[in-house]
């Protein structure tokens, strides 16, 4: 790599999800070999703002590629929205001699990384990263993978009992906005129907497909639901209403979030980090770490921060085909 900006030290700022300390990783690593120092933000723009910094080096980051969650750990920041509390963070890292930060995370930390950008000149690289899997112009972001993983060994185990007390089990996974995690785990799980916040859901059409699957034998069903779509809980007690049919509810939450990555999100968190080095080294910024066609490619923060269309109606439409 070509030192083309004459870098001299990266600060990195993260979110939490299975493969952000292989990223964390890959970034310290390249950048070392390039002779250039990282600097680790502790608990993301809280830590910026509180000028919380740690000097990160080839050591420090041995045996932290197969942990999950963030070894700089993180905080949502309402401080952050202030601009008064936005020059200090400026501050601090022109003071820490700076000249480049890389952002892992989702849509609110590369808001935060584009507001640095745009308002304050400062040269960001964001890196998706987030379960949700849900940044613009990005196929896929680092622990999406292992999340669906994740929810999908647990949906495998809920199966098994399902069958066995031959019962209707509503599965709540994460996703406020997006069903990104729902809509896979649905289709790898081999389940009857799935609701998400893309798609309108007719319930009572769902309670008579029960009713009538049941009558002629059928007396297992899964349904997968987005938390950003309606409760397990709500769900349940709305069948059991309609039709008399009692079922049991299971939110996985936040086991979604952890687990050691998958090789998948290993090898994704490798390159995005590499690659992230290498663009600051370069003297870009403003932009963000995407992949197109299986080849590493950049897209402007502005773009990555616009809300995704994850086309839930193809996979829609085969999970009822195939149920």
């Amino acid at each position: 790599m070509i030192n083309k900006a004459g870098i001299k030290k990266i600060g990195i700022l993260t979110r939490d999800c299975a493969g952000i300390n292989a990223t964390i990783r890959a970034v310290v690593r390249s950048a070392s070999k390039c002779n250039v120092k990282t600097v680790g933000i502790y608990k993301g723009y809280e830590g910026l703002i509180d000028a919380e910094f740690v000097d990160l080096n080839r050591r420090s980051v041995s045996g932290i590629i197969n942990l999950g969650g963030s070894m700089l750990k993180t905080a949502r920041s309402k401080r952050f929205r202030k601009a008064k509390e936005r020059k200090k963070a400026v501050k601090n890292l022109k003071k820490e001699n700076i000249d480049g930060l890389i952002v892992v995370g989702g849509n609110g930390s590369l808001t935060g990384a584009h507001i640095l950008f745009k308002d304050y000149s400062f040269p960001v690289i964001g890196v998706p990263a987030t379960i949700d899997n849900d940044v613009n112009g990005v196929g896929m972001s680092v622990g999406a993978d292992t999340a669906i993983n994740v929810a999908l060994d647990a949906l495998d185990k809920i199966r098994d009992t399902a069958t066995s007390l031959e019962r209707i089990f509503i599965v709540e996974v994460m996703g406020r906005e997006c069903g990104y995690i729902a809509l896979r785990v649905a289709l790898a799980g081999g389940c009857e129907e799935v609701l998400l916040p893309e798609r309108s859901a007719n319930l009572k059409k769902i309670c008579k497909d029960i009713s009538a699957a049941h009558k002629k034998g059928k007396m297992t069903w899964i349904i997968v639901v987005a938390e950003g779509k309606a409760k397990a809980v709500d769900v349940g007690k709305m069948i059991t209403d309609t039709i008399g049919l009692e079922t049991r509810e299971v939110v996985l939450g936040h086991i979604q979030r952890g687990g050691s990555p998958t090789a998948f999100d290993r090898i994704l968190a490798a390159r995005y980090g590499n690659h992230a080095v290498k663009m600051l080294l370069r003297g870009e910024k403003g932009k963000c770490v995407t992949l197109k066609n299986e080849k590493l490619a950049t897209i402007p923060l502005r773009q990555a921060i616009k809300t995704k269309d994850i086309e839930a109606g193809d996979y829609y439409q085969l999970i009822k085909i195939l149920t």
